[in-house]
């Protein structure tokens, strides 16, 4: 299991197939805080989006990379909750 103490602000966060998630914002109790620039469109832009730490495989030097395929990956992304500006 990877140390999650190794995961800093922008480090980029790949699925297992390499491809780009997004880029860590914060670590926040067992999940990660994605940058808001990597939030999606439409209702989803302008929020912050959570992984969970249950799902990184690895750090490698400035990569978080999960265990999960991207596609995958996003799917357990979890939004910010209320209006926060």
């Amino acid at each position: 299991m990877a140390d999650v103490n190794d995961i800093k602000e922008h480090y980029e966060v790949i699925g297992a197939d390499g491809v780009h998630v997004g880029k860590v914002d914060a670590v926040e109790g067992d999940r990660i805080k994605l940058t808001r620039s990597d939030s999606g469109e439409g209702a989803h832009k302008g929020h912050h989006h959570y992984i969970s730490l249950g799902l990184v495989a690895e750090v490698e030097g400035d990569k978080v990379r999960l265990s999960a395929n991207a596609d995958v990956a996003v799917t357990f992304e979890e939004e910010e909750d209320g209006g926060a500006a």
